[in-house]
């Protein structure tokens, strides 16, 4: 069984993430991004530029996806997580998943309006791994923020 645990360890173990959102034409759009800041639970942390392509689609359609991938020398897995993407100025997240080399893309710190938080919720997923797929629901709690 596929826990909020088992995901949580699976995705931080990764170097990239691939976001998904929806644009205006209703069509699916995929993203490359580094692994979340922070998860709790079933909630993924991302910091973004307030001004992205992304962060309009999420504030227009929240319907959201989230993948991770290992393709190991014999063996792949990958999760794909179904959910919602909210698009967070709240500063008390903002500072708790800034880091130090940020200011490299946010000038004016955490405060930059340019900076955001991306906060998907999955809802359930899909995993694959030794030629076998298998779908779940996340019941464990959600977070907090």
């Amino acid at each position: 069984m596929i826990t909020s645990e088992y995901v949580k360890e699976f995705a931080m173990k990764q170097k990239t993430a691939f976001i998904g959102s929806i644009d205006e034409e209703g069509f699916p759009n995929i993203k490359a991004v580094f692994v979340p800041r922070k998860i709790e639970g079933n909630c993924y942390y991302f910091s973004c530029n307030t001004s992205s392509m992304r962060s309009g689609q999420y504030l227009k359609n929240p319907k959201a996806s989230l993948y991770f991938y290992n393709r190991g020398r014999f063996r792949y897995e990958g999760i794909m997580l179904i959910g919602t993407m909210e698009v967070l100025q709240d500063e008390t997240i903002k500072k708790e998943i800034w880091q130090a080399g940020d200011i490299m893309y946010y000038k004016q710190g955490v405060t930059d309006p340019d900076y955001c938080v991306l906060k998907f919720t999955a809802h359930r997923g899909r995993r694959y791994c030794d030629l076998k797929s298998e779908n779940f629901i996340l019941n464990e709690p959600s977070c907090q923020a």
